[in-house]
């Protein structure tokens, strides 16, 4: 196989999409294997671990780390490799033609021999005030990455679906007590996971209510959060329409956002690469393995978040990435599709 930039140079062997923990891990992994891995940043680099402060389930820190620090680690030992990156989003993907075409929000375009798909899935945000200063400072949409910082603490979990029934049921392990706020009086959750939700002693709920602040400082964490609630439910529009609701200040010490996610694979919507009625990119079964990352254009690998709606762990995100860069590894030695097409070379004009 030619390995390093490919038969041209205007031709990458491995593209990632995607500079999180799964997109840092297949760099890794691609280049030590002298693929020479171009990663596209992304408008948030990093992704969804940098809004944590700290992660104590990662393995190999008995201390923890912090989440930015875990992403520039990853970074650094990438480049130590040989991969490169990149500020860029991709804005359209053309997968029906080898080599694979990404125009790029800098206007460039890229044409590469494989594609890594890792661009995440951003978690949904009420649109709270003083969300952005506090997500990661008792601000959370993830209970299993931070549930454990909250033991005997009074939690908020907004949502009213079976993410957020799993999130409430989990914090209970920690928290004293946790409040479910949902801006209607009925659930959209299945009926075992309300069921199991609303039987358990340590938890409540404030129907017909909605956040609409949540109060504290980096420094002193989550102090209180901001509920407007109305009978009629949906209180938050009756409330920026000035229109009579009651308004309530809580005193709690951590609130979680469980309104899902959204997987950003707007630049595949297209294309041949199959994704699910939510957006996620589906990944073909593989003949007798437990898992694979391939998709259904070959030569298009998926890994993380972006993929995976379930686990959503920067362990198994890291994982999914290795694996990604070996099916790709693998696949690049096995074709002999040519480097080059027909048409004349597009520049590139990317770098550093």
């Amino acid at each position: 196989m030619n390995k390093g930039t490919g038969a041209t140079a205007d031709v990458r062997n491995v593209v990632i999409v995607g500079s999180g923990v799964a997109g840092l891990s297949a760099a890794v992994y691609a280049a030590r294997a002298d693929l020479e891995p171009l990663v596209l940043e992304g408008p948030e680099p990093g992704g969804q671990l940098t809004l944590t402060t700290d992660i104590e389930n990662y393995l190999g820190f008995p201390e923890g780390i912090g989440g930015m620090e875990l992403i520039q680690n990853g970074k650094e030992q990438a480049e130590r490799f040989g991969a490169e990156f990149t500020h860029a989003t991709v804005e359209n993907a053309a997968v029906e033609q080898r080599p694979f075409e990404l125009d790029l929000s800098n206007g460039s375009t890229l044409r590469t021999r494989a594609l890594i798909v890792a661009s995440g899935a951003s978690a949904r945000w009420v649109g709270a005030e003083n969300e952005d200063e506090l997500m990661g400072y008792g601000l959370s949409t993830c209970a299993t990455c931070d549930g454990a910082f909250h033991r005997d603490d009074d939690l908020l979990v907004i949502g009213g679906g079976d993410s957020a029934m799993e999130e409430a049921l989990f914090l209970t392990k920690f928290a004293d007590s946790v409040t479910v706020v949902h801006r209607r009086d009925e659930l959209r959750a299945s009926e075992i996971m309300v069921d199991r939700a609303q039987e358990h002693e340590d938890i409540a709920f404030a129907w017909n209510t909605e956040l609409v602040a949540i109060n504290g400082s980096q420094e002193e964490g989550v102090i209180s959060a901001t509920l407007v609630s109305h009978p009629d439910g949906y209180p938050q529009e009756k409330y920026e329409a000035e229109e009579d609701v009651d308004v309530e200040a809580v005193d709690v010490d951590g609130v979680f956002y469980a309104i899902g996610h959204e997987p950003n694979t707007d630049f595949l919507e297209n294309t041949p690469v199959v994704l699910d009625r939510d957006g996620y990119v589906q990944t073909a079964p593989a003949g007798g393995a437990w898992a694979t990352t391939e998709t259904a254009v070959e030569g298009v690998f998926a890994a993380g978040d972006v993929m995976d709606p379930d686990y959503q762990q920067a362990v198994t995100a890291a994982g999914m990435g290795s694996m990604a860069a070996l099916d790709a590894e693998e696949w690049l030695e096995s074709t002999d599709s040519a480097v080059a097409s027909n048409s004349e070379p597009i520049p590139t004009e990317v770098g550093d």
